[in-house]
């Protein structure tokens, strides 16, 4: 057991100090108290840390947030693709770093925490504050791991909810439409046919399309990081297949014609990657711009929103949500439900009349059987 001694100040008088032995066998010693009791009270703290295994030593509690951070980012950086790890890092530099980095990795409280990201989503972004939160909490589980903390105070903060988004959705007719009106037709209709993320169509090889089983192995990505393309992997590292329909034979087979097994199958005119023309004088939004003039029906659409539409049309041809879930490469069935939901509403239809259907065979048995009982009945008689 420690042991609690009393020692004078010049200007506070008598204090009290706590002397005891860490899990290493090195000597521990906490002052600064007044009373004897709450020296008592910190010894005794000490003590069951101890016994339970969760004792911190308080030197190892004030390494400040602004050490932890760059090593934490470092590690995470191999786990996420480029875009993702210059976005969690401006993150870090632009919030987290002025906010907390003079801080003491034991000095943060959950309530410190809450109050912070409630006034951060003021005035930024649900993924703003979602991001600043889990890297604090990437952090924080280091800490502990490493023995410097025993709770991780960002864990469970619940934040400002995401708002739903805006998608559009487009029709077979408006995705030639805009096909035949770009400067890419085959790249727009398979975009819309395969669900691909930009990143992933123009980084696909040749040798990653099996033509006779129509089959897309997708094993990268590359992602535009302030003007500079870096080819990586894909979202999540999770490395997929997805098909194609046989429509698109004649065009996949041409756009790999000539080509050698590594070679791009887009390219941009200077044989780097093809940039997606997003921009206001883009190609892609030229066409949708060509395609609103011709059919008032059109709608002003991006890259990324032809994989909305190749959700909605697969969906609409009858295709469940496990296969959505398996062509969007999506990490959960619930990741596309949330997003696609509301897409599904022939399902709901489907139980309330299955249900119906259910209901009258039922009652219509148990009239069955009351009819031919009387009539037995009425033959006894």
């Amino acid at each position: 057991m420690g042991t609690v001694k009393a020692y004078s100040t010049k200007t506070k008088g008598r204090m009290y100090e706590v002397w005891y032995t860490k899990p290493d066998g090195t000597r521990g010693h906490d002052r600064g108290f007044k009373l004897k009791r709450d020296a008592e009270a910190h010894l005794a703290t000490v003590e069951v840390a101890k016994l339970r295994g969760s004792y911190v030593d308080p030197a190892d509690s004030k390494i400040r947030i602004s050490e932890l951070g760059p090593a934490w980012l470092e590690r995470h950086k191999s786990k996420v693709t480029a875009s993702s790890h210059h976005s969690v890092e401006s993150t870090w530099r632009v919030h987290v770093l002025p906010q907390w980095g003079h801080y003491s990795v034991g000095a943060i409280t959950r309530r410190d925490l809450a109050i912070w990201l409630t006034k951060l989503g003021e005035s930024r972004s649900h993924t703003t504050v979602a991001r600043a939160r889990d890297l604090l909490g990437g952090i924080f589980d280091e800490a502990i791991e490493d023995g410097r903390i025993v709770k991780n105070p960002a864990r469970g903060i619940a934040i400002k909810k995401k708002p739903l988004p805006e998608e559009t959705f487009l029709t077979h007719r408006q995705v030639e439409e805009l096909a035949r009106a770009s400067r890419y037709p085959t790249l727009v209709r398979f975009l819309a046919y395969t669900g691909l993320r930009w990143g992933e169509a123009t980084a696909l090889r040749v040798r990653n399309v099996d033509t006779a089983k129509r089959r897309l192995m997708i094993r990268e990505a590359v992602a535009e990081v302030n003007g500079r393309h870096i080819l990586g992997s894909v979202k999540s590292h999770e490395r997929r297949i997805v098909a194609y329909p046989d429509f698109l034979d004649p065009e996949i087979a041409e756009a790999c014609l000539a080509k050698g097994a590594d070679d791009r199958i887009w390219t941009a005119v200077d044989g780097g990657f093809l940039r997606s023309g997003n921009s206001r004088n883009g190609w892609f939004q030229a066409a949708v711009r060509r395609c609103m003039a011709a059919d008032s029906g059109m709608v002003r659409v991006t890259p990324h929103d032809l994989r909305h539409t190749a959700a909605s049309l697969a969906i609409s041809a009858g295709a469940n949500v496990k296969v959505i879930q398996r062509m969007l490469g999506h990490k959960s069935a619930k990741v596309t439900l949330d997003t696609y939901a509301a897409l599904f509403p022939d399902d709901l239809d489907n139980v309330t009349q299955a249900l119906s259907r259910q209901r009258a065979a039922t009652f219509s048995n148990l009239r069955s059987r009351v009819s031919g009982a009387n009539r037995v009945s009425a033959s006894l008689e």
